[in-house]
């Protein structure tokens, strides 16, 4: 519902990535006991086997297939043998199903070649299109198009950076619905856009943050078959495709959110929510993003339960579906008891370790939250907090609420090229 935990512990950086998380969730219930707490984090325990399970024999889980519902039951049982105190299923409502068919690409004039390709999230059917014009439009800018003249009927084709930093991730999201809104305006068929990924890796690419369909087809493309495409059509040649999309398109369905709560001794009924999202697009696995975060909280919930501890404050540990839309759903049904909520924790950024925390903006939650980090510091004394404001995750709807909420800075390590890939 809410957040990434990661635990890849292969190296230093990644248990002090665990460590940070574990001993910052627990503090914002209780200042005593971190040693205890991460002790028990330190020794064996189910969670590389669980992540084995949930992505070697359940794979890819996208809501509304049969993979999704047996990550649910997987949720359940593993927060109840971790000594969850209770565990439950909330029902909600996504608007739309949505599953790629057998998504077909190639150059058909007056070259001839496949095009490795893949569906955009949420995007529409294409019936199978024979000799589309193809279009470069740039990396989609006014301009580009603007010099780019007619696209109606046209195949566009649209040029990315390759992704190295941070902000290439969120570049790639920021420029999408420009493009897309310039693309319909203009009676495009189709976009293709370059994958931001190098050696021919594909990924799920999304605009659609609600679950809804989006406006035109859209496939993403291997990087080196863009490449030789704009290659061909700056030269002056004039190349067509031949496209077909056929996404299965259904209508609302049920999803849900799984809830574990360990209760609190002395303020039961306040809380601190550390989550992680149960889902994940089907091109791979889910291991990065997200079943190592997803099987880090059930592995929270039992250190800090095996422990003997009793926090004040209740936990919730949770696993959520589809994006935002869990978390979301999550804060409109218990948006009476948004006040009650003392904070949310967010780690969102796949395994690289976490250099900071943001608090949204909010000065008002820098003293109490710096006077967390004590634990967390006796860990790894380069942690910092910022007043920076995160968007893009679980925690967005509770920060909307008035919830204080901590995201996780973290470096990028292996995260770029691989969330959403094959």
């Amino acid at each position: 519902m809410l957040c990434f935990f990661v635990l890849l512990i292969s190296n230093h950086s990644h248990m002090k990535t665990f460590l940070s998380v574990l001993l910052l969730g627990y503090s914002l219930c209780a200042q005593d006991g971190a040693s205890r707490v991460a002790s028990e984090a330190l020794k064996p325990s189910t969670l590389e086997s669980n992540l084995r399970m949930l992505t070697d024999q359940i794979g890819g889980r996208v809501p509304g297939t049969p993979a999704m519902e047996k990550a649910v039951q997987w949720g359940v049982a593993g927060f109840k043998a971790a000594g969850a105190d209770s565990v439950t299923v909330e029902q909600f409502t996504i608007s739309n199903s949505w599953a790629e068919g057998n998504t077909r690409m190639s150059v058909t004039a007056p070259e001839s070649f496949e095009v490795r390709a893949v569906s955009a999230a949420w995007a529409p059917t294409l019936e199978a299109k024979r000799h589309l014009p193809m279009v470069d439009v740039g990396e989609g800018k006014p301009e580009e198009f603007a010099k780019a003249g007619d696209i109606s009927g046209a195949l566009l084709v649209v040029h990315s950076s390759e992704m190295h930093k941070w902000e290439d991730l969120f570049a790639e999201y920021e420029n999408a619905p420009g493009t897309i809104e310039r693309a319909v305006k203009g009676g495009a068929i189709a976009i293709a856009f370059q994958s931001t990924r190098p050696h021919d890796l594909l990924y799920r690419h999304t605009n659609a943050l609600a679950g809804e369909i989006d406006r035109v087809p859209m496939v993403l493309i291997a990087r080196e078959d863009a490449a030789r495409i704009f290659r061909l059509l700056a030269s002056g040649e004039k190349l067509y495709a031949d496209l077909e999309i056929p996404n299965r398109i259904g209508g609302r369905f049920e999803s849900a959110n799984v809830v574990a709560e360990l209760k609190g001794s002395e303020r039961p009924d306040e809380y601190v929510v550390l989550g992680a999202h149960l889902d994940s697009w089907e091109l791979g696995t889910g291991a990065l993003d997200n079943g190592c975060n997803a099987a880090l909280v059930i592995d929270a919930l039992r250190a800090i339960k095996a422990s003997g501890l009793k926090p004040k404050r209740s936990i919730l540990f949770s696993g959520e579906e589809e994006g935002m839309i869990g978390s979301r759903d999550y804060v409109t049904t218990h948006r009476a008891e948004m006040d009650k909520i003392a904070a949310v924790l967010v780690v969102d950024s796949g395994s690289g370790r976490i250099t900071g925390f943001a608090t949204g903006g909010r000065k008002d939650v820098q003293a109490a939250a710096a006077r967390l980090m004590g634990p967390v510091k006796q860990v790894d004394s380069q942690v910092r907090l910022t007043t920076g404001a995160e968007s893009g995750t679980d925690h967005l709807d509770f920060f909307f609420e008035g919830v204080p909420t901590l995201v996780a800075d973290q470096e990028e390590a292996n995260y770029l090229i691989n969330y959403h890939a094959e």
